[in-house]
């Protein structure tokens, strides 16, 4: 693992960062405007920094929101990687799996640890078995290319071991509660995550030196309490929750009178009326099932998709089965709040998600998945702790998260995700969702999909799958 951080790293632009960040501090509680008080700052390099600590131990944070720092990550785990994108602290940029060949991207090895914390006696040869399978692995992933197999369905054999390499950009409030995360959260407990964290802490001691101490004083939190009170009063009694599988996407809640809400938020939003005297002039001007007022609510609802703010006062939650393969595709979009399973304790390698073009092969998908399973076992047995064994995930495994999301966010993942180019099986968990919505609402289902079908347009350009020829066509032949 290598962590370096990018962009200017001068003395003069730290004293300058921490010449902002003072100003911040300032700007709240002195007289003058912003630009006389960040002149003004007459305090050294040292005196702002002390001045920032003192700001950050009243809890005042946020005015370290306005430094910005960018890392560069090589050869991490695919699991560091979505344990970074799960939490929301950072914006990242990776390689696409669906486009890049990842035969020779090597993997992590860790020390292996009893459950007492300490390196096994047999830690040598262990990692010997766990390369050998690793090199299968990849060597397989290989040979399904050179099969003729995309390599976005070849990659669901691919361990949780494999490396990435990520552009990491965040503030320095994030970056602070990220390095607590990795250094004194659950997450420490991986190794490779506490590495990363110890790492990015070395940096920050002459990047960013003002959140040192928010982070040296802050509790350790290497146990998860809530998951220590479930295990006591239910795990023994309820094991066989742990296999418990979805075959599809579940609604689990979303907004009563779905278009109604949307209706009624634009005219909130247009006048600035109260949602009672808004509720009138809908029922008053809108609503009915004459052909009249189905045209203008199908009107209105084509507009409210171009401006979209109506769409946040209507929320959906839907727990969702998806690959690991795939789980980076939902939570990139950063609008989403997700509920992601643990990796710790592991729960189930036996599920994953089979691509059509790999059983149509004939491939031995099964006996991948079952060999893994079973050296997992084995050194399950010995006594290594999960933590060093969560790199036996592979990328075809399946959990189910809950997605909780406005309507703005829900319109933005359909319109992509439900596209012809869209990966097949995030393409077909966005179909499921509209069609979940559909049965909920009328108008605003009617908003929902690839924009050939939405906007009458495709900005796939010369890479379009032809849909909305088709569909031009169409239209031309109905009118």
């Amino acid at each position: 693992m290598e962590v370096v951080l990018l962009g200017e790293t001068s003395k003069e632009y730290i004293e300058k960062q921490a010449k902002i960040i003072a100003s911040a501090g300032k700007l709240s509680r002195f007289d003058g405007d912003v630009l006389k008080i960040y002149e003004n700052l007459t305090g050294n390099f040292e005196e702002n920094i002390k001045f920032i600590k003192r700001v950050i131990k009243m809890g005042h944070d946020s005015i370290t929101d306005h430094d910005y720092v960018v890392f560069a990550l090589k050869d991490v785990s695919i699991l560091v990687e979505q344990i970074i994108i799960e939490q929301r602290f950072s914006s990242f940029t990776i390689k696409s799996r669906r486009e890049v060949d990842f035969s020779n991207v090597g993997y992590y090895v860790p020390d292996f640890h009893n459950q007492e914390n300490q390196i096994v006696e047999m830690n040598q040869e262990l990692q010997t078995i766990y390369k050998k399978h690793m090199n299968m692995l990849f060597s397989e992933y290989h040979n399904l290319t050179e099969q003729g197999i995309k390599v976005e369905d070849a990659r669901y054999i691919l361990p949780y071991s494999f490396h990435s390499n990520i552009i990491m950009g965040l503030d320095a409030h994030s970056l602070k509660d990220l390095i607590i995360s990795l250094t004194k959260g659950k997450n420490s407990n991986i190794t490779e995550l506490r590495e990363l964290g110890e790492k990015l802490y070395d940096i920050m001691k002459d990047r960013a030196s003002y959140i040192q101490d928010a982070i040296d004083q802050s509790k350790q939190k290497n146990k998860d309490a809530v998951e220590e009170f479930l295990n006591q009063i239910m795990f023994d009694r309820y094991q066989w929750l742990q296999d418990e599988h979805l075959d599809t996407t579940l609604l689990l809640s979303s907004t009563k009178k779905i278009d109604e809400t949307i209706f009624i938020s634009a005219i909130m939003k247009t006048f600035g009326y109260s949602y009672e005297k808004s509720f009138e002039l809908y029922q008053t001007y809108l609503n009915g099932n004459e052909k009249s007022r189905k045209e203008l609510k199908s009107k209105l609802m084509k507009l409210i998709l171009k401006e979209q703010e109506a769409l946040k006062n209507i929320n959906f939650s839907f727990q969702i089965p998806i690959s690991l393969a795939n789980l980076t595709h939902l939570t990139r979009h950063r609008t989403v709040e997700l509920l992601i399973p643990d990796f710790v304790p592991i729960k189930d390698l036996k599920r994953y998600k089979a691509p059509k073009s790999i059983i149509n092969s004939g491939y031995h998908l099964e006996k991948i998945f079952e060999q893994n399973q079973e050296l997992y076992n084995m050194f399950k047995n010995i006594g290594v702790r999960d933590e060093d064994l969560v790199y036996f995930y592979l990328s075809g495994n399946m959990l189910n998260v809950v997605a909780n999301m406005d309507g703005k966010t829900l319109s933005h993942i359909l319109r992509l995700r439900c596209c012809n180019k869209a990966q097949w099986e995030i393409r077909n968990i966005a179909n499921e969702m509209r069609s979940l919505v559909t049965d909920e609402s009328k108008y605003f289902s009617n908003i929902l999909g690839p924009t050939c079908e939405t906007e009458g347009i495709c900005y796939e350009g010369k890479e379009s799958c032809g849909k909305i020829k088709k569909l031009i066509c169409k239209s031309n032949n109905e009118n």
